[in-house]
């Protein structure tokens, strides 16, 4: 999926699960002891900018050790467990994803360009499509209006993560124009 504008630096920061392959002193602080090292396996989010500077840097191999590893070992975020996957592959129009994520599809991308997820991939392709259909409707009937269907649709807005919200805004706007100029060759 290709990196969409404006959410980089939000997804940036979204923190993602990372286990440490190997003691670190002085960071037992991010695993709230801060008298110790951060021990090899511990588990901890960071946000993702770091996760992924540490999980493709390799550190030098050891003598007992040919090959080079990394730092950490970054897994999935939840937002893209296999329950979410599952509620997705399901029904798309079920999950909130603003409940998941507020920038769903962003944490989404940059995730898949650090992993070789071909199904998860498959799946927030079929969920935008699906979902983008919705939103093109919801907003072509809230564009008759001017407060873009708020009261109403409030629960499905909701739910909306923001390039969902930025796509209802512009198809709202759009309905709304076209509504204007029909009325405007009405009169004429």
């Amino acid at each position: 999926m290709p990196r969409l504008p404006g959410t980089s630096f939000l997804t940036d920061f979204h923190k993602v699960p990372c286990k440490f392959e190997l003691d670190v002193p002085e960071l037992g602080y991010l695993d709230n002891n801060p008298a110790q090292p951060l021990k090899s396996g511990t588990t901890i989010g960071l946000p993702l900018w770091l996760a992924e500077l540490l999980a493709l840097a390799n550190r030098a191999p050891s003598s007992a050790d040919e090959d080079a590893k990394s730092f950490i070992s970054l897994n999935l975020p939840p937002s893209l467990s296999n329950e979410v996957m599952a509620a997705l592959k399901a029904d798309p129009r079920a999950v909130p994803l603003r409940d998941q994520s507020h920038n769903f599809y962003g944490l989404g991308t940059r995730i898949l360009d650090l992993f070789e997820e071909r199904e998860i991939c498959a799946i927030l392709r079929r969920t935008f499509v699906t979902r983008a259909a919705d939103i093109s409707l919801h907003a072509g009937k809230a564009g008759t209006t001017d407060d873009m269907g708020v009261g109403a649709g409030e629960d499905f807005l909701r739910g909306l993560e923001e390039w969902e919200r930025k796509l209802f805004k512009k198809a709202h706007d759009g309905a709304k124009s076209t509504k204007e100029w029909m009325e405007g060759v009405k009169k004429h």
